[in-house]
This record gives structure tokens, sequence and C-alpha cells, in this order.
């Protein structure tokens, strides 16, 4: 069996090659030499919720030592000096970026500003572990890729389960053991409640001690009617990118590694939508969301929901397999997959075998190791590799921003047989009915089936011109991402 890092070596090395043989990067991006037995010196672009966690992962590998502390929330930096007290602190990402005593960066970030404090990190000589999802736009990621190769750099994308064992030996069972016969198609998975983010008559009013410019970087400046700065910038376009580039970038990329191993990057057709229904909020992305995804082989569909049950429970409602994870169904049977564990079951409902993982601090300690070694292909969740899932949610949300409610039965019909689609229809529409919510409702859009080149990763045919023009932001000055060629 070839391995998928066998695979991807083999990727990286093709698209790479060039630049890396003529050794053809800037002179400004030329980084510090590391020996294998020096420390490696990180520092963070922030210092907020997802920050910590990957603080907390960092420090526990030997070779690695915290020396920049970054946020626009001064507050934020206060704390995380308190357990890195020897850090330098900025509240601009500029003066990490371009401190020459700073080997490598951390991008937990907004969503929006992903791409761009990447691809200034790489430029500067800096390698990059960025969370997910890569981008915020699908061509800032191409742009965030193609700095990685011009500049030569590391840069890894944080989608941790890359990094667990557990995957190589899934894999093993579907591909090459045929655990569950010949594989026909793929249920995606992401019910998790959330609650309302208010919805204010006034703007927010900013905090002084934030340095908002900052904190907004290339966003467009707009006032937010939501209740907090912090976190519920993912259910606002202008910052985030839903659910389904919150959670739905995780197992997504579960199903990109496990089932196809990174054979589809881009989808030869989707169709989805959804709506923003049940609560009255200030919030834009869908709470409840479908796509279908037409890879050419196997289907796959996802379905998203941050809505209880109904409004008398405060749980999600009860789907096929794990609420965050994926269901593979084959010939002889089906493997639900989560973060952590996977199950086999055959035809008659029997567990036939089990899986468990734990990528730990795994995921960044494979960024280490390929800082120190200079080889990319190690990581196992390399920049391109990222960018691919990314871009599975980039398109999937295109699908709702375009969609129409006038089309709404004539699109769901156009699906009708693909995959477990009509079964995940169904439920959707008696989850919706739970929350007194009819298909009438104006606010439940849906798209037509949307082509997609998979060579250039834009959109062709009916309704391309609309979802092209979702694939690039306008950038405010002076936050712009480059065009890097």
């Amino acid at each position: 069996m070839t391995s998928h890092r066998s695979v991807d070596r083999r990727r990286f090395l093709s698209a790479s090659a060039t630049g890396i043989a003529a050794g053809a990067i800037a002179s400004s991006a030329v980084g510090r030499s590391i020996a294998a037995n020096e420390e490696i010196r990180l520092a963070f672009l922030s210092c907020g919720g997802r920050a910590n966690e990957l603080m907390g992962s960092f420090e526990k590998i030997p070779s690695v030592k915290v020396v920049g502390l970054c946020d626009p929330d001064p507050s934020r930096v206060d704390k995380a000096k308190k357990r890195f007290p020897g850090a330098k602190t900025a509240s601009d990402l500029r003066k990490m970026i371009d401190d020459p005593e700073i080997d490598a960066v951390v991008v937990a970030t907004c969503n929006h500003w992903h791409c761009l404090a990447s691809i200034w990190a790489m430029q500067a000589g800096k390698d990059v572990y960025v969370e997910k999802p890569l981008s915020h736009t699908q061509w800032e990621g191409e742009q965030t890729v193609a700095a990685a190769r011009k500049y030569n750099r590391i840069c890894q994308v944080g989608t941790q389960q890359r990094s667990d064992p557990m995957q190589a030996k899934i894999k093993d069972f579907l591909h090459v053991q045929k655990g569950i016969g010949e594989l026909k198609s793929v249920r995606v998975n992401r019910y998790g409640v959330r609650g309302p983010i208010g919805k204010r008559s006034e703007p927010l009013p900013k905090d002084p001690a934030i340095d908002f410019d900052l904190w907004l970087g290339p966003a467009a400046d707009k006032p937010v009617f939501r209740n907090a700065w912090h976190y519920d910038w993912h259910w606002d376009w202008n910052t985030g990118s839903g659910e389904m580039g919150n959670w739905g970038v995780h197992v997504l990329d579960d199903v990109r590694n496990v089932v196809f191993q990174d054979s589809v990057a881009v989808p030869r057709r989707i169709l989805g939508g959804g709506g923003r229904v049940a609560w009255d909020d200030a919030g834009e992305t869908p709470n409840v969301h479908v796509v279908a995804f037409d890879t050419g082989t196997l289907p796959v569909v996802i379905g998203l929901s941050n809505l209880t049950a109904g409004p008398d429970s405060n749980k999600s409602p009860d789907v096929p397999g794990p609420g965050s994870g994926y269901v593979v169904i084959g010939e002889g049977g089906r493997l639900e997959g989560q973060r952590g564990s996977a199950r086999a079951f055959d035809k008659d409902n029997k567990v036939i075998q089990e899986f468990r993982g734990n990528s730990g601090a795994g995921h960044q300690a494979n960024f280490v190791e390929a800082v120190i070694k200079r080889d990319p292909s190690l990581l196992n969740a390399e920049v391109q590799v990222g960018h691919d899932s990314t871009g599975w949610c980039n398109f999937a949300n295109i699908c709702f921003q375009t969609g129409e409610h006038a089309r709404l039965m004539e699109t769901i019909e156009a699906a009708r047989g693909f995959g477990v689609w009509n079964t995940l229809i169904e439920e959707m529409h008696m989850h919706l009915h739970a929350h007194g919510i009819e298909p009438e409702n104006p606010s439940i859009v849906m798209s037509p089936w949307m082509e997609l080149d998979p060579k250039t990763g834009r959109f062709i045919g009916e309704g391309s011109q609309r979802g092209n023009a979702y694939l690039k932001r306008t950038y405010r000055p002076p936050f712009v991402v480059p065009e890097i060629v």
C-alpha cells in the first residue's frame, strides 16, 4: 500500500521542484538555519482561546521556546505573559513577523486574518502553523500556498486529526482489507448546539483597550450588532466562515483523508443551502446547512445544525452516525468515524472493528520536526492539503450565499437519489418543523448544482458568475493579501 505521506511527498515535490531546486526564495525570506539540537523560537500572533490551547501543546515539545506573544487585546497578552514571562509582547503582529530572533509563528487569529498573517510571516522567512480554516476566501488560500512555495517555507494547517495514528489504520481497513466491501457513499455530520448571538438596535461599542484597526485588519469596517466581539465573529461573513468553516472543515478533512486519500482536491459539482432560522439575531451564516458534493466517484453529503432538537430540548437532534463525524457506507456495512474513535458495523449492525486514537500534541510535534529537518513533505497537513479541505467549505458557503428560496424544491429535487441526500433533506424538514419552520419560510434557500473546474478551482456554467464573485474579497488597505506569482 502506498502511504498518504508518500503520495503527499510526490505531490509536493512535483508542485514545487523548480523553486526548491533553484533555491528560489526572496532575500527577505531567508530564515535562520536551525540545527537539530537547537530550540525553535516561536511566537503566537494571537492569544485567544484556541491560541492558549496550542500554547499548551507547543510548550510540551522540548525543542520549542515561546519567545513572542501578540494580540490586539492587551488583556489576552497580559494573561499569556504570565505563562511565558520571558516572551516579547506586542499588539501589532508585524512587529513579531519582522523580528529576526523569531523562527516560526502560530496563527490562531480570527479566520479573516489567517492568510495575510501567514503570507507576511513567510515573506519574512518564518515558518507557519496556521489554524483552520486556512482561508476566508478561496483566492487568498491559493496565495498562501503560492507563498509557501515561493519562499520555501514550512506551513502546517491545524487540522490536527491528520496526526492521529488511528487514521492510517482506518485507511488500511477501508482500502486494503476492504472491511466493509466496496464503498458506496459518505454522510458527514456536524450537529452541535449553539445559542443566538444577540441583536442590538445600536452598534456594539468598541472596547477602547483593544486596537480595533489591528483586530479588523483585512475585513471591512462595518458596525457590529451582536453582543460580543470575541468568538461570535465566526457567524459574521465579514470575519468568519460559519459552522462550515469552523467544524465542517475538520469532518470534511477526515473524509478527504481516510475515504479519498486526498485524491479529490475539488468536487466536480456542489449543491447546497439552508438558512439562519429560529433565532432573531445578528448572525449571517446558516445555523442549518445541507450540502451535496459530487466527487465523480463516491457521493458525499453533509448536514450541519446549531439548533436544538426542538424548542423544549437542549440537545442536538438524533442523526445517523456521530453528531460530529462521518459515516462511510459500503456494500457490506458501514464505518462511523469521529475525532479520536471509529467503529465499523456489518450489514446486521454488529460491531466488527473498533478504532481508538488521540493526536495529543502530535500535530504540533509534526510541524516542529518538519521545521528542523526543512522538509515540508513530512507534514501531515501541508498547506496544499489544508487549502483543498478548506476549499470544500468555502464552496459550500458560496452555495448558501448564492442560493434562492424561489428554487428551493427544484434544486432539492435536482439531487434526489444522490447518496443519502433524500434522507438528509427529510431530516432537515423534520428538524425545522420541530421549530415551527416550514419550507415556505423565505429564509430557507438552496443553490442549483454548481459545476467546478478542478484545474482552476473556479465555477463554470450555470451560476458561475455569481459563485466566482465570492472567491475573493475586497481588502481594507494596508491589510491587503498580495498576489504571489
